[in-house]
């Protein structure tokens, strides 16, 4: 079979300028036709699982999702990538030698001139999370760093499968931590006026499917049980009570709009009923 029959991905007609270097280049996108996608379960995180497909392989459509400029490592998501405000681009600038550092310490070869790959599709959504430092309150840019923190573990967990023992498990569950904070602080800007979600419009927090604002309040919710802080006896009461009260908003939501999608709110009874009994509580 020809190389060119299992491409899984292709450069798109349209050339993308980098914002910040001027840098010209092309876009890689993901073919999604032909069998190369083959869907399974959603987990329990919102993530959806694709099993390998017997003519392509593996195939990771998380790491085709952030725009990287190959020369400065600038990225973003794809819509957001030009709508870097000018007074940043500077700052960009300067910092282009700590992004690439950092990172070399993980995957000291990486070239975004090469085809996407699972390595550097997880190094992109890390410069994802780091760039969207730069960008002003009217993209969104908190929730967005939640969701690439998200995405960003989900591939190093990819990356431990394949490579046991060079400490991915360690960093998937870092960016799990980081998902948390960027969520709780996403909502806690919301709720002070400073930031609204729904400038993401799509919120993922995977590519196929939109769980929307309710997403948003369960993943804070699922995040905070399972990778909040565990030393401090009555802060991890607080905010798991903070969590169940989000949850409980969730299905008070759920009760009053048909459109609610099903499986979300199975989830969401399942982490809401693991919080009662860690708080010894319970609805009677």
């Amino acid at each position: 079979m020809a190389a060119e029959d299992l491409k899984v991905s292709y450069l798109s007609k349209d050339e993308i300028i980098c914002p910040v270097c001027e840098t010209a280049f092309q876009r890689e996108e993901l073919l999604s036709g032909g069998g190369r996608l083959i869907a399974g379960a959603i987990t329990d995180e919102l993530h959806r699982l694709y099993e390998p497909s017997a003519r392509y392989g593996d195939v990771y459509p998380l790491a085709y999702q952030s725009t990287v400029c190959p020369e400065c490592w600038y990225a973003s998501m794809e819509k957001d990538f030009s709508l870097l405000p000018p007074s940043a681009r500077d700052q960009v600038t300067r910092n282009q030698h700590k992004r690439k550092f950092d990172i070399s310490r993980l995957f000291p070869d990486l070239d975004f001139f090469q085809s996407r790959g699972l390595v550097s599709g997880a190094a992109a959504q890390y410069l994802t999370v780091v760039c969207y430092d730069y960008f002003p309150r009217g993209v969104a840019p908190t929730i967005k760093q939640g969701i690439a923190s998200l995405r960003a573990s989900w591939l190093f967990e990819e990356l431990d499968k394949k490579f046991p023992g060079q400490h991915y498990d360690w960093l998937s569950t870092l960016f799990k931590k980081k998902a948390r904070f960027f969520y709780i602080e996403a909502l806690n800007r919301e709720q002070a006026g400073l930031e609204s979600i729904g400038d993401a419009k799509n919120l993922g927090p995977d590519t196929d499917k939109n769980f929307g604002y309710e997403g948003v309040l369960y993943l804070s919710a699922l995040l905070s049980y399972r990778y909040g802080p565990v030393t401090d006896s009555a802060h991890r009461i607080s905010y798991l009570g903070n969590a169940k009260r989000t949850i409980a908003k969730m299905f008070g939501l759920g009760k009053s709009s048909k459109s609610k999608p099903g499986p979300l709110l199975e989830h969401a009874r399942n982490i809401y009923d693991r919080i009662n009994q860690e708080l010894n509580e319970s609805d009677d």
